[in-house]
């Protein structure tokens, strides 16, 4: 049988092999602490779930609009003007399942041979995936760890080209929990006034994941992006529904009914139940949440504290999300090693650095959505392996 040559060089996210093999070590007998898969330990609120029970029960549970259902759209806006200060039409809100979609949508109509598409390394796996499979040069930017692995505008300005077609942006980061400062993003905005025919794609799944008082800046609050921006954001992270899939994106005018149209042909709508859960996730009580970033902010301490006393470990402290992305090349192995060595021997769950791209081979990345007790259990294995 004869496939396309584009499916070789489709890539994938290392994080569900790693969750595979944890789970079959369990299967067998072993005690696995996972801090690999990057899901809240949290159980979805309550009152969501029954918000999606109530929406079964109601008899929603046909097919619905491939935008996604208005009621949810106008509450997606809503949330949009009250969090981020921004009108946005709920004409060109589509709901998606999950975020990959959009990411699939937006590099496939720009990505082409000959196109270049600027994207963060370390980054989501995916972004390269479908950069590569697109038949487009991926072009990579890296953070600096000394910023706490922030990015500098004139770093991602420098790679730019007239070539770029894209530039993917993603604040806070995965996996890295770096956050690009509103200075640097306003410069990076001004200096992107030089390139109007760069399209913007800007993750922002983890824009209320911020700590010690950060703003989330959001790049729907710069009018000058306005026809050229996509914003990807959903339900995921912020209110444990990582199984539900249900995300959302935001596109310039311009693009919707082909954003649409990429809609209807690849998985027609989202499912019914899970859009009104949706919906009463983003109008009901947030207190869920708050109490979920305040475990989160109490467990990016301990991890980093303990990290930093792992000898030859040296982990900054992330600014957003619920990861940390420490250098180990002082431990003598690089990460896919101790990835291998972790889970095998010590039976911790973890993701090598070089899972997130070429410039991360002395790294690895561990999630803190996961129990104090557990996060102390993984380091003193961690490091009674090293030792």
């Amino acid at each position: 049988m004869q496939t396309t040559p584009a499916l070789a060089r489709l890539g994938t996210e290392s994080a569900f092999s790693v969750l595979a093999r944890a789970a079959e070590l369990q299967a067998a007998g072993r005690d696995i602490v996972n801090l690999g898969i990057g899901q809240p330990d949290f159980p979805t609120p309550e009152n969501i779930v029954e918000a999606g029970v109530k929406a079964l029960r109601d008899g929603h549970h046909g097919y619905t609009p491939a935008k996604g259902i208005a009621p949810l759209r106008e509450a997606v806006a809503a949330d949009i003007a009250a969090r981020r200060g921004v009108e946005v039409d709920p004409g060109r809100i589509l709901i998606m399942p999950g975020g990959k979609p959009t990411m699939f949508f937006a590099i496939s109509m720009v990505g082409q041979p000959g196109a270049e598409i600027v994207y963060p390394d370390p980054g989501f796996p995916i972004y390269r995936s479908m950069i590569g499979y697109s038949g487009a040069t991926p072009v990579p930017v890296s953070p600096r760890e000394e910023d706490g692995f922030g990015y500098r505008a004139a770093d991602i300005l420098d790679r730019i080209t007239p070539r770029t077609r894209l530039l993917i942006l993603n604040s806070p980061n995965n996996p890295t929990g770096g956050v690009m400062t509103r200075a640097e993003t306003d410069a990076l905005v001004a200096g992107l006034e030089d390139w109007p025919e760069v399209a913007v794609l800007s993750d922002e799944i983890y824009s209320r994941m911020l700590y010690d008082g950060r703003d989330h800046v959001s790049l729907l609050g710069y009018p000058s992006l306005a026809d050229r921006l996509i914003v990807l954001d959903g339900w995921s992270k912020t209110y444990a529904m990582t199984g539900w899939r249900l995300g959302y994106s935001v596109w310039p005018e311009a693009l919707v009914d082909a954003a649409e149209r990429l809609c209807v042909n690849n998985h027609s709508c989202v499912n019914a139940a899970t859009q009104y859960a949706g919906i009463e996730a983003l109008t009901g009580p947030q207190d869920a949440v708050d109490a979920m970033m305040a475990a989160f902010a109490r467990r990016r301490r301990l991890i980093v504290d303990l990290l930093n006393a792992v000898p030859g470990v040296r982990c900054p402290e992330p600014g957003g999300a619920f990861y940390v992305f420490p250098n180990i090349e002082g431990t003598g192995m690089n990460g896919r090693d101790l990835q291998v060595r972790l889970l095998e021997e010590a039976g911790v769950a973890a993701i090598a650095g070089s899972s997130f791209g070429d410039t991360a081979e002395g790294n690895i990345r561990f999630s803190y959505a996961n129990s104090e007790e557990n996060i102390r259990t993984a380091i003193d294995r961690m490091r009674g392996l090293l030792a």
